[in-house]
C-alpha cells in the first residue's frame, strides 16, 4: 500500500509541476507577444502628410503660418496633438469643424498626423503691439500675483517650447489665437483643461490679448 502511495504522489507532483510549467509558457508568450505587438507600431510622418491632406485648407501644407485664426501646428508635441483629435472626436473638445475632421480618424491616424506636424520645424513668429509687451512678459515670467495666475513659462518654459506630452508649444503660435483660447477657457466655452480654465478664468481681456501677443514672439 505504501509503494502503491508513493507512485501516486510522485505523479500527481509531476502532473502538477507539468501544468506549472505550461501554464508559465503560455503566459510569457502571451506577455511577449503584446510588448512586441506594442513595440511595433511606429508613427509614419509620411502616412501622415497623406492624411493631413484635407487639413491643408485651415493649416496651410506643412502646418505652419496660416491664418491667425487658425493654431500652427508646425512642430507641435506630437502627443498634444494626439490628445486634441481625440478629444475633438470625442466631443470633449467643442468645434464643429475639427470635430467632423477627427470622426473618421482611427488613433493610429491621429498619431500618423501627429508625427508630420511635429517634424517640421516651427517658424519663428512675432509680437505686434509694443504697448503690451511689458504687460506680456511680466505675466507670462511672473505671472499676476494678487490674482493668483502662477508664471506661464512654469509650464510652457521660458521660451515658450512647452513640455512634451504635458504641456504644447505656444512660443511663435498666433497671438490672436492664442487670446481666443484664452478666452475660449475663461468662458467655459473651452473645456479639455480644468487647470487652463481657473487661470483664465482670473485674467481680464487686456491680460490675456497681452500675454498671448508676447508669446507670439518667444523663441
Amino acid at each position: 500500500m505504501n509503494l502503491i502511495a508513493t507512485r501516486l504522489a510522485k505523479q500527481a507532483a509531476l502532473a502538477t509541476s507539468a501544468m506549472a510549467i505550461a501554464l508559465l509558457a503560455l503566459f510569457s508568450g502571451s506577455s511577449a507577444h503584446a510588448n512586441e505587438a506594442k513595440a511595433a507600431f511606429k508613427a509614419d510622418a509620411a502616412k501622415g502628410g497623406q492624411l493631413a491632406a484635407s487639413c491643408q485648407a485651415c493649416h496651410t501644407a506643412d502646418g505652419s503660418r496660416g491664418s491667425p485664426a487658425n493654431p500652427i501646428l508646425q512642430g507641435q508635441h506630437p502627443e498634444y496633438l494626439v490628445k486634441q483629435l481625440a478629444e475633438f472626436k470625442s466631443g470633449k473638445r467643442k468645434n464643429a469643424i475639427m470635430a467632423g475632421m477627427a470622426a473618421a480618424l482611427s488613433e493610429e491616424d491621429m498619431k500618423h498626423i501627429a508625427a508630420f506636424y511635429a517634424n517640421k520645424k516651427a517658424k519663428p513668429g512675432f509680437a505686434k503691439s509694443k504697448e503690451t509687451v511689458a504687460l506680456g512678459e511680466q505675466i507670462w515670467r511672473g505671472g499676476i500675483a494678487d490674482k493668483h495666475v502662477p508664471a506661464c513659462a512654469g509650464c510652457h518654459s521660458p521660451n515658450g517650447a512647452g513640455i512634451p506630452a504635458q504641456y504644447p508649444r505656444i512660443g511663435g503660435q498666433h497671438g490672436d489665437y492664442t487670446a481666443a483660447q484664452l478666452t475660449a477657457f475663461s468662458l467655459g466655452q473651452r473645456a479639455n483643461s480644468a487647470q487652463m480654465m481657473t487661470i483664465a478664468a482670473k485674467m481680464n481681456d487686456r491680460e490675456m490679448k497681452a500675454v498671448a501677443d508676447y508669446a507670439a514672439g518667444l523663441r
